[in-house]
């Protein structure tokens, strides 16, 4: 079960989403997208938040509205972090995260630490979750059919630019 969500309508048209456990996480790590943007409470058990970006978008787009969105989701649905204030969010692109076999179900790390950004969360804000979870939906998607279906168009589209590259004779 993926849970999805609306950020900000004034942000443009964003979709963050979470996995029901770790081992929802497990596939949202293995099936990611290049523009996806991974979001978890530091040092501290929470749920795995991703936004995806539009093609084209990096980590520098995300605006200061969507970031609160996401961190504020991240917060809320730490069991530990949610009880605290001043924590810190880390965030990451998807393809930072680093899966070896040694570790844990849901359990990432890094391939590049210097990629890592981190965000201080105050407190909780109750308006933006509340507004947040209005917007939740959830889904049971076929993560792996999505990723291959990407791949796929992603495929073709590089075709037709090498086959418009070959000049004819």
């Amino acid at each position: 079960m993926v849970f999805y969500f609306k950020a900000r309508p004034e942000a443009g048209d964003y979709t963050i989403f979470m996995g029901l456990d770790k081992f929802e996480n497990e596939e949202l790590i293995k099936y990611g997208f290049p523009e996806d943007i991974w979001f978890h409470v530091d040092k501290m058990s929470s749920a795995h938040v991703y936004i995806r970006l539009h093609k084209g978008q990096t980590i520098d787009d995300i605006s200061e509205g969507v970031l609160e969105d996401c961190v504020q989701l991240v917060k809320a649905n730490s069991i530990q972090g949610n009880k605290v204030n001043n924590i810190d969010v880390v965030y990451t692109p998807w393809s930072n995260l680093k899966k070896t076999a040694s570790m844990d179900v849901g359990q990432i790390g890094f391939h590049n630490p210097k990629m890592v950004r981190t965000v201080r969360v105050e407190k909780r804000i109750n308006e933006i979750v509340n507004r947040l979870n209005r917007t939740k939906v959830e889904r049971k998607p076929d993560l792996k059919a999505e990723r291959e279906a990407v791949n796929a168009a992603e495929r073709a589209e590089r075709k037709l630019q090498l086959r418009d590259k070959v000049p004819s004779s």
